[in-house]
């Protein structure tokens, strides 16, 4: 701490306590900026069941629905609460329908639980349907589902 003070205040101390105090705090201070920088990770934004949305909603985040959206979600993680609506494209890493979903879902992930109601197309890397989900629509398997793969004629 006396050598820190010294170096603050411009007074002159040894060249060999200037080194193991650099070197002590060098590596408090690297090892602990890509934690912090790797570990903060923001709580998803949640969509309450009073929402409505109309307009298409866009986060690199996750995401929960409650109310109801009109118009396309993309997200890193998409849940759709059981209470929710969504008329549009959903599109993300991984989602979890709970609710209805009038559209197609995209996803590396699909997972719809047993109180999901989809009408529409999905496309996924891998799925998973639980019993009792009610689903209208077409599957399809792709390696890159995120792609929207639009036709040119």
């Amino acid at each position: 701490m006396f050598t820190k003070k010294n170096e603050d205040t411009g007074a002159d101390s040894t060249s060999a306590t200037k080194p193991s105090t650099t070197a002590a705090a060098k590596p408090a201070s690297a090892s602990s900026a890509p934690a912090t920088a790797a570990k903060p990770k923001p709580a998803p934004s949640v969509l309450s069941s009073d929402l409505t949305i109309t307009g298409n909603v866009v986060t690199s985040g996750d995401v929960l629905i409650e109310g109801t959206v009109e118009g396309d979600i993309r997200a890193h993680l998409l849940t759709v609460g059981e209470g929710a609506t969504v008329k549009g494209e959903c599109v993300a890493d991984d989602v979890v329908v709970n609710g209805r979903v009038v559209g197609c879902v995209r996803g590396l992930k699909v997972r719809l639980t047993a109180s999901a109601r989809v009408e529409g197309d999905i496309i996924h890397k891998t799925i998973a349907i639980e019993s009792g989900a009610h689903f209208e629509g077409s599957v399809k398997r792709e390696d890159d589902p995120l792609v929207s793969k639009k036709k040119t004629s």
